[in-house]
């Protein structure tokens, strides 16, 4: 038909793949086979397939070398593989599941890179030709295969329809008899010849010596018994078989598409494809390696690593991670971890560097040795080079930090300034609030805290985030969270705030908004922000009554990353709609004896709010066939009552307010009185 085709490979082993970069197969492709891992409770995964090319035993291996290795921390792999893959993995204790699952398919065969390469031999040389190309060279060599068999077969009908004509002709107009006195061989066949003449233009191609030897075959038995009814019935279904033939090299096309579709039906079935399409995320390793290393820090001396056990302990990281350090001289260095680094005497501040990372906030005081000023900044690190100082002061002679704070989340602290004694300054304490300064890049030179020299800076009091919540998304394509505006937006996040997710199995849970964590795209009803104060109104299929039910209640469980079953545990009952609207509407489809009927109904007027184990009410009386989500128009028109209220209290200087009753339309109002 022209049309374009996509083919993706498919394996045996199942699994999940990404063919974004597949390329049709061409070389320089590439495709990403993942291991399909499921999350059995927060102490167990469960490998249910594996990726094409390993075996059971080998992603086993590579699982136990990321651990020995300290990758990932595990206590121990389970293998119950019988007729299908089934491997646990044993998590140790307060591991994140989501985390190492990651880790998995960062340090493991989990994840393996397959590189296609489609070679075929035409024209007795090999060409590299893309699966779609060669599909429709192979679809058009079948085509052209299918239009010569059907030429042969409309051949071998016009022969069959020819030869019946001529023996029908030969036999009822007794032609035979004409050869009776014949006493040659060739008298014979001119005889017939010369009776089939009459009839010879009826005929589609001219009548051969070799027709009429086989018309000189036909026996005395087969003459005698001949039966014209017959012949006409068998001319008949020739005729029509040759009609069809002749439609289907006209629709040749259509013909071939019937053939292949043949083909389906006879020996497509339990042939399914077996391996999932899937757009994979990208799984940065420095974030999802298990802390296998212990960070230490020798700061007047500059050496930071983790081999410097008898020196001062920073924090736990892994062998992949960065380390910045900041020097009391104002310089700044990045460097890949190691057993013993050099990056400076005296260093100040020393911690893991995450990439991109646009939270960590450092807020600092130093001393410009030019003007002897005293300089304030707050910076965040940007992108860096590793191994290069960066200086962030002015880089003037004498120049040193007099205070130095790191903050994760954007913080901005109160500090108390002290002056020397000899200061020329009436007021020689003061506070300076960090949150007064917009944050810049690290080579600002900063503002004027004062003029007059300084004997220290200590803190008052730990100051709040001033970066304001974070703004989170969830990319159902993936199943992953992030911040960079992909998909929905669930929310603006801070501190111990949840997001609340719905599965289609009828379990809803609570977890945190790290970047980390996993959902399964294909079973998400619902994601949101998690409000203690909303109602969940859901429609579910009751597998063991083969009813709907509608239920509404809150959420009363805290604890994070469990599931919560709130429908009926039969194995084939399933959540079917879920929302949390204040007024939320759904249209269903009831069989009302022979006739269907649509309604819609008001989930809040249906059944009151109960807790989230009550089984709930029947939707309909009657059989429902189709249920609906519908936008609620009460809560749409409350949404803009609210908006126009609003509006209507923002109240300026010489606006006159209204306060006479309302006469038209206003019953509730004129009730009163």
């Amino acid at each position: 038909k022209g049309n374009k085709t996509n083919i993706l490979p498919d394996f045996l082993t199942g699994g999940l793949a990404d063919f974004s970069e597949y390329n049709g197969g061409l070389r320089g492709g590439k495709v990403k086979v993942r291991a399909k891992i499921e999350e059995e409770d927060t102490k167990t995964l469960v490998i249910k397939e594996i990726p094409y090319g390993t075996t059971t035993d080998s992603l086993i291996d590579s699982i136990l070398k990321a651990n020995d290795k300290g990758k990932i921390k595990i206590k121990k792999v389970v293998d119950n593989t019988a007729k299908d893959v089934e491997i646990q993995v044993h998590l140790a204790s307060g591991v994140s599941p989501d985390v190492t699952i990651d880790a998995l398919y960062a340090f493991t065969d989990c994840e393996v890179s397959i590189s296609p390469n489609a070679c075929v031999i035409i024209n007795e040389k090999p060409v590299f030709l893309s699966v779609n190309d060669i599909l429709e060279y192979n679809t058009k060599q079948t085509k052209k295969l299918l239009k010569r068999e059907l030429e042969i077969r409309k051949g071998e009908l016009m022969e069959k329809l020819l030869f019946s004509s001529l023996e029908k002709i030969f036999i009822e107009n007794r032609i035979y008899r004409d050869i009776e006195e014949c006493t040659t061989w060739e008298e014979v066949l001119q005889a017939i010849d010369k009776g089939l003449d009459p009839y010879k233009p009826d005929f589609y191609r001219e009548i051969t010596q070799e027709d009429l030897v086989r018309l000189t075959e036909i026996k005395i038995k087969r003459i005698s018994k001949y039966d014209s009814f017959k012949a006409d019935e068998l001319m008949r279904r020739l005729e029509e078989e040759l009609k069809e033939v002749n439609y289907h090299l006209r629709h040749l096309t259509e013909y071939s598409i019937k053939y292949y579709q043949r083909l389906l039906e006879k020996y497509g079935k339990g042939r399914e494809r077996k391996t999932e399409i899937r757009a994979f995320d990208t799984i940065q390793a420095t974030v999802v390696a298990a802390n296998n290393a212990k960070l230490y820090v020798n700061r007047k001396d500059g050496f930071v690593g983790f081999g410097l056990k008898k020196d001062e302990f920073v924090c736990d990281c892994s062998d992949l991670d960065d380390i910045i350090a900041i020097r009391k001289d104002g310089k700044m260095m990045v460097s890949k971890i190691q057993d013993k680094l050099f990056m400076g005497k005296d260093i100040l501040h020393v911690g893991i560097f995450r990439k991109n990372d646009d939270r960590l906030t450092f807020n600092l005081i130093y001393l410009d040795g030019a003007s002897g000023r005293a300089m304030v900044k707050r910076f965040q690190p940007g992108g860096v080079t590793r191994d290069r100082e960066y200086d962030l002061t002015k880089g003037t002679k004498g120049s040193k930090v007099m205070y130095l704070t790191a903050n994760p989340n954007g913080e901005a602290e109160i500090v108390t300034v002290y002056l020397t004694q000899g200061a020329k300054a009436r007021v020689k304490v003061f506070d300076f609030d960090f949150a007064t300064l917009d944050i810049k890049g690290r080579g600002a030179g900063g503002n004027i805290l004062t003029k007059y020299p300084v004997r220290k800076v200590q803190l008052k009091m730990e100051g709040v985030s001033t970066l304001g919540g974070l703004d989170i998304y969830y990319d159902p394509v993936v199943g992953r969270l992030n911040t960079d505006e992909r998909g929905q937006l669930i929310g603006n996040f801070l501190g111990e705030d949840k997001i609340l997710v719905c599965y289609k199995s009828g379990d809803y849970e609570l977890t945190g908004f790290e970047l980390t964590n996993r959902y399964e795209p294909n079973e998400v009803l619902l994601i949101e922000k998690f409000d203690p104060e909303k109602v969940l109104s859901a429609v579910y299929y009751d597998g063991g009554s083969k009813t709907y039910y509608v239920k509404r209640f809150q959420i009363e469980t805290t604890t994070l990353n469990k599931k919560f079953n709130f429908i009926t545990d039969h194995r084939s009952s399933y959540l079917k709609l879920i929302s949390t609207e204040k007024q939320p509407q759904v249209k269903v489809l009831v069989q009302k004896g022979k006739a269907e009927e649509e309604q819609e109904y008001d989930l809040d007027m249906l059944i009151d709010v109960k807790g989230w184990k009550a089984m709930g009410n029947k939707l309909s009386s009657h059989p429902v066939k189709e249920v609906q989500l519908i936008s609620s128009k009460k809560a749409e028109k409350s949404e803009k009552e609210s908006e126009k209220a609003d509006e209507s209290d923002e109240l300026e200087i010489g606006s006159t307010i209204d306060l006479s009753p309302k006469k038209d339309g206003d019953e509730e109002q004129l009730g009163l009185f």
